[in-house]
């Protein structure tokens, strides 16, 4: 699929030049910047706004994307897109910024929910910018780093959403308004619980709640809180793509997660629970 750059167009106003800061507009399928610095937009619609010495080794595999975008396509996370899109919609907000936002599967859910609203997919990984920019009409998709500045104006957000995504609360802080809100979306310790024993899969840090709270502290405060706990029925390999999209990838090797999964039952029903959290930014 050959773009025209019209999937940046609904948000190039938001975006600055990650190099000098001034503000970008669209060219000849570039991003430029009045200090002379340019951006080609990909065919598949997205910009790489990484500065020239990010390095993006965390960043998912074409493998991983694919999975990841197998999996939601599925639905199993189905009742938390849908929650989120819900919380997110009351705010009714006009732009909304999803920070490490892989396929744009949860974005994209949301606009679906807020009709008037545009999108802003920001994701270290340019294979999964390439789907985030096609994942709907109103959504843009740029690549880039949450651990560096983003690539945006100060105030530019209504809402920013971080969902299983790594949280830089001081550029939270600088991107939304003044009245702006921060959706996080973290596992609770039941999550996947009947499986982590035998499986072999970290165990979620009972205290990571707090330490999500503790950590966006000085710049956000804690409007509301809920938890969702639904189940899902999967086959082993839906397994195998579920284990591969979360930390316990890099601890459970492959081989080792078929031979334990071959001693269960299939299909098998995993309990998921998450917990979504809303923060209002401090001044």
């Amino acid at each position: 699929m050959v773009d025209d750059g019209r999937m940046l167009a609904d948000v190039v106003r938001y975006l600055v030049c990650p190099v000098c800061g001034a503000d970008l507009e669209l060219a000849d399928r570039r991003l430029v910047c009045s200090g002379g610095h340019a951006f080609d937009i990909a065919r598949q619609g997205y910009a790489n706004l990484l500065p020239g010495n990010a390095r993006p080794g965390t960043a998912d595999t074409p493998e991983m994307v694919r999975a990841r975008d197998e999996f939601l396509t599925a639905g199993h996370f189905a009742a938390l897109a849908d929650r989120l899109a819900w919380n997110v919609s009351r705010a009714d907000p006009a732009f909304v910024m999803d920070a490490g936002a892989g396929t744009g599967h949860y974005l994209s859910r949301i606009l679906d929910r807020v009709p008037d609203a545009a999108g802003l997919a920001l994701d270290i990984s340019k294979h999964a910018a390439r789907r985030a920019a096609k994942a709907h009409p109103r959504c843009g998709a740029v690549v880039a780093d949450l651990w560096r500045p983003f690539p945006l104006r100060d105030g530019a957000a209504d809402t920013v959403v971080n969902v299983f995504a790594p949280r830089n609360a001081t550029e939270f802080h600088r991107v939304l308004r003044d009245d702006g809100l921060l959706f996080t979306v973290t596992p609770s310790p039941r999550h996947l619980g009947t499986l982590v024993e035998p499986l072999g899969l970290l165990s979620i840090d009972k205290a990571k709640t707090e330490r999500m709270d503790t950590a966006l502290s000085g710049y956000f405060k804690l409007d509301s809180r809920q938890e969702l706990e639904t189940e899902t029925v999967l086959t082993h390999g839906e397994v195998i793509t579920l284990v591969g999209m979360g930390p316990s990838a890099h601890h459970v090797p492959p081989e080792r997660l078929r031979e334990r999964l071959e001693r269960l039952p299939e299909p098998l029903s995993a309990p998921l629970s998450f917990v979504l959290s809303t923060y209002r930014r401090l001044e």
